[in-house]
């Protein structure tokens, strides 16, 4: 069993990974129903957080089905951040991660994220302050490095080990890679199979089929796999590593009618938490992996993500599952 202080998450546990604009409850909600472990907060700013930002408080937004569950923050000021993770820890949730690994521009070159892999001392210190500041376990996300020559990931684990984090999350890219190429799991590897190293190791990218989760988790020992942007649009990923990892089976991929009550469900809880007008909006990244690989569905594609009005978008999903179900099941 894997335990993130005395929070126990599973043998082999799934992660979903904090993702901008993606994993807000709404998204978080139909993770959970399929098969997510332990899943995380879009990472919020700790000046949003100290400064009272509507946008960011309402990141803080966390539900009793989702446990466990984390509120990650990120910023570049220890202060801020000390600050910042009191707030977190009053939102009650079961962790507070710290994002080391962003590499958008915005705040990697502002030393926030990745951009504190430039300053590991600053990045110990910055730990160690929050781990002091809260009761609750802190768990870490970071890079292999800002880039190949910078990387000393082994370093940096046993640091924030030392200053008391209980898990650490590494993204197999340095931050110059950003999401190209492919992901170094060996390095990954390295840090999970130190002698000095004791707290649970996750690794994350590029795992997008239970083929692979499996052939990583063999491969290269981890506790347990963070997924990201596999998971957009198609949750179901979760109980099917799962499933395969159990009996080496694949599960039939969702029906259309499975398809069409998730987008529903989702959309629904988005339309609820933010509003019209956004919750509509922010859907529309989703609609493309929910039906992806289903024939001749652009057109209807296209209305989904150009109607601004609910009651069209249910009924135009509703259409898709009345139109496709046949085909589909056939295919």
């Amino acid at each position: 069993m894997v335990r993130i202080g005395n929070i126990e998450v599973g043998e082999f546990p799934l992660l979903l990974a904090p993702m901008e604009d993606v994993s807000d409850p709404p998204f978080r909600a139909v993770c959970k129903e399929n098969g997510a472990d332990l899943m995380y907060t879009e990472f919020i700013s700790s000046e949003g957080l100290i400064r009272n930002a509507e946008k960011s408080v309402q990141k803080l937004d966390i539900y009793d089905y989702e446990r466990p569950i984390g509120i990650q923050i990120f910023g570049d000021k220890i202060e801020s951040m000390r600050q910042a993770a009191a707030i977190a820890e009053e939102a009650q949730p079961e962790l507070v991660d710290i994002n080391y690994g962003c590499p958008v521009k915005k705040v990697a070159c502002k030393g926030a994220g990745a951009g504190i892999l430039l300053d590991i001392p600053k990045m110990q210190k910055m730990t160690e302050e929050i781990v002091k500041q809260v009761s609750l376990p802190v768990t870490v996300k970071t890079r292999l490095g800002w880039d190949d020559s910078t990387i000393k990931i082994v370093e940096v684990a046993k640091r924030l080990q030392d200053v008391g984090i209980k898990a650490l999350t590494i993204h197999g890219r340095t931050r110059v890679q950003m999401y190209k190429g492919v992901a170094d799991w060996t390095k990954i590897a390295e840090v999970k199979n130190h002698p000095d190293i004791h707290i649970p190791i996750f690794g994350n990218g590029d795992i997008d089929s239970p083929e692979k989760a499996l052939e990583y988790k063999n491969k290269f020992e981890v506790d347990g796999i963070m997924i990201g942007r596999a998971s957009i649009g198609y949750p179901w990923i979760f109980n099917e590593i799962k499933h395969f990892m159990k009996t080496g089976e694949l599960l039939v991929p969702p029906s259309m009618d499975e398809r069409v009550r998730t987008a529903k469900k989702h959309l629904e809880f988005s339309l609820e938490w933010k509003g019209e007008k956004q919750g509509i909006y922010e859907m529309r990244r989703h609609y493309t992996n929910y039906f992806r690989g289903i024939p001749n569905f652009k057109p209807y594609r296209t209305r989904l993500v150009e109607s601004e009005n609910p009651e069209e978008l249910f009924g135009i999903l509703d259409e898709v599952g009345g139109i496709f179900e046949d085909a589909y099941s056939m295919a």
